[in-house]
């Protein structure tokens, strides 16, 4: 059984930062793109950031030149360093990821989320 666990939300001022971490563990062969979404209340869940086994990112427009997404293959983690946040920023982030379990095809999964709020 795949789990992803997330962590390192919290409540910060604006112009803050944070670094959320995700990490997937149990039977896994391969994991391909590995993101991170974000829902915040009465809104759709949005891509933030997503990377692929060969380190190809993409961002939100709204994220670009503030959040950076990066990877430890080694490790099976994501990570999602957030700086000059915003209250925009606010909602609950999870990660996600494609990979592929010995007795499973190739399918998504999803964290449990983590709340990032930003307020003075």
């Amino acid at each position: 059984q795949v789990q992803l666990v997330e962590s390192g939300g919290g409540l910060v001022q604006p112009g803050g930062s944070l670094r959320l971490s995700c990490a997937a563990s149990g039977s896994i062969l391969n994991i391909y793109a590995m993101g991170w979404y974000r829902q915040a209340p009465g809104k759709q869940r949005e891509l933030v950031a997503v990377i692929t086994s060969d380190g190809s990112t993409n961002y939100a427009d709204s994220v670009k030149g503030r959040f950076t997404i990066s990877r430890d293959n080694a490790k099976n983690t994501v990570y999602l360093q957030m700086n000059s946040l915003k209250p925009e920023d606010t909602a609950v982030y999870y990660c996600h990821t494609d990979l592929k379990s010995p007795l499973l095809p190739r399918k998504p999964y999803w964290g449990q989320g983590t709340q990032v709020t930003v307020s003075s």
